[in-house]
């Protein structure tokens, strides 16, 4: 499996010749982010080198839906379906004891210092600070034992301290629950997992689905957990590092701003804080960071969503085809739908049902079959050519929407659907789509040969 371990995977990737190796001293001030930045979407990155640091940062491991379909082990179009089934089917952890765990060779439960032993990168120019981006955040319910998985940013705030930014989802329900009784929540937060379990753990599942059982689904084989050494929770035992901790009790401190997927600024506010009572990690770690609003952010977040997305419309319109949440959305805030119209009035309902879907959804363009919804000329085409807005438009207002876009009034603002599907009464030339016969058969080596270098022609009359 390519993405057995985040150490295969980054194997993989450098015998693909998809890893670029850097080897000149750099910063964590800016410098690691932004040459990570400029490799967005084209290679991963590995600085072997960072100023003050002998662990290596890595960055960019899956920043191209290629990379996560190869790293699920199908194509492009298997992606949606491979995840929708392992969110339905998810497969038990398999425990594995502390000593054959590579995550546990090095135990730290003293004078622990974050910064003095981790190349926490700085990202943004108004970044408050230094941040683990791609920690994956475990905590446990004290009553299902059912474990819940997420990302969240975390800034140093203390030696030992962290500051979390804990959206109103299932790890805030369960440190409300904790907090409420007066006790602090139990967390552990994995740095340096598999591009298979990364993207489990942002899945869109009720309320008690442990992440990473999907993780075990998606493998086809039982992710290998170990128990931590201060808390009760179980982490994947090839994990580089785990930070073991606290979320504090009534305890809240500054946090932010922060440079956020919308590519913009998460504001400054009071958060909740996280105490770290013990580190963990493998011999010769690496240090995983993700370049925040970057295409490995967007698609970690857009291809669960994606899925959870498409299983909603379909409830609505049976016949939906595919779901794309686009890169200029920021995989979150524009989605497309492709589907098979048989009912006028179709595509509305799939607009209304991923409006349903998820807050943060807030322009919905649906198109007919015949569109590639990957391909956004196509569906700018589609707009262009099949939609009026006098007819074809929806607006919904003062409905919920993301605290992080800034054009809303702190998250209540307006949303939109574009019905750009072909009236099914129409006449059958309006809508055609011009083709030229025999084109998709068309080798050009057939008619171009390359290795006859240049050429002279001739032209008849003159030449101006």
């Amino acid at each position: 499996m390519k993405a057995k371990t985040f150490r295969t995977w980054i194997e993989y990737l450098h015998s693909k010749d998809r890893l670029a190796v850097v080897d000149k001293k750099v910063s964590l001030q800016y410098e690691a982010a932004a040459v990570a930045k400029k490799l967005d979407g084209v290679k991963a990155v590995y600085f072997s080198h960072v100023e003050d640091y002998p662990i290596p940062v890595v960055s960019g491991i899956c920043s191209t839906r290629e990379d996560f379909a190869e790293a699920l082990e199908t194509d492009l179009n298997g992606v949606i379906p491979r995840f929708t089934q392992a969110v339905s089917s998810p497969l038990p952890c398999k425990p594995v004891d502390r000593a054959e765990a590579p995550v546990k060779e090095n135990i730290i439960r003293e004078h622990i210092d974050l910064m003095k032993m981790l190349p926490i990168p700085v990202h943004h120019e108004k970044d408050s600070g230094n941040y683990i981006t791609a920690g994956l955040f475990i905590v446990r319910d004290p009553v299902t034992r059912k474990q819940n998985v997420s990302i969240h940013r975390l800034q140093v705030s203390g030696k030992d301290k962290l500051g979390a930014l804990l959206l109103p989802r299932h790890t805030h329900h369960l440190f409300k629950q904790a907090e409420e009784a007066g006790r602090p929540l139990e967390c552990a937060i994995v740095i340096g997992v598999d591009p298979v379990t990364l993207l489990a753990s942002q899945a869109s599942t009720p309320f008690g689905v442990d992440e990473l059982e999907i993780a075990g689904a998606l493998r086809g084989e039982p992710l290998e957990v170990v128990r931590c050494e201060t808390v009760d929770i179980d982490v994947p035992a090839y994990a580089e590092i785990v930070l073991e901790g606290q979320i504090l009790p009534h305890v809240r401190e500054p946090e932010g701003p922060f440079g956020e997927f919308p590519k913009y600024y998460g504001p400054r506010s009071d958060k909740e804080v996280v105490q770290i009572t013990a580190v963990t990690h493998r011999n010769h770690p690496m240090f995983y960071t993700i370049v925040p609003a970057g295409y490995e952010h967007l698609l970690l977040g857009g291809i669960p969503r994606e899925a959870s997305l498409f299983q909603t419309i379909r409830q609505t319109v049976p016949t939906v085809r595919a779901v794309h949440m686009s890169a200029g959305g920021t995989c979150r805030y524009h989605a497309v739908v492709s589907i098979k119209k048989r009912n006028e009035g179709e595509a509305k309902n799939a607009i209304f049902a991923a409006f349903a879907n998820s807050f943060d959804i807030k322009h919905v363009v649906v198109v007919d079959e015949d569109v590639d919804i990957f391909n956004m000329e196509e569906v700018e085409w589609a707009i262009a050519t099949r939609f009026q807005a006098d007819r074809d438009l929806v607006v919904v207002h003062g409905a919920q929407g993301s605290k992080l876009d800034p054009s809303t009034d702190e998250g209540t603002g307006a949303k939109m659907g574009l019905d750009c599907t072909i009236p099914l009464q129409s006449e059958p030339m309006r809508y055609l789509r011009v083709r030229i016969p025999g084109f998709e058969k068309i080798e050009l080596e057939d008619y171009v040969n390359s290795e006859a270098g240049v050429r002279s022609i001739h032209l008849e009359g003159k030449s101006r």
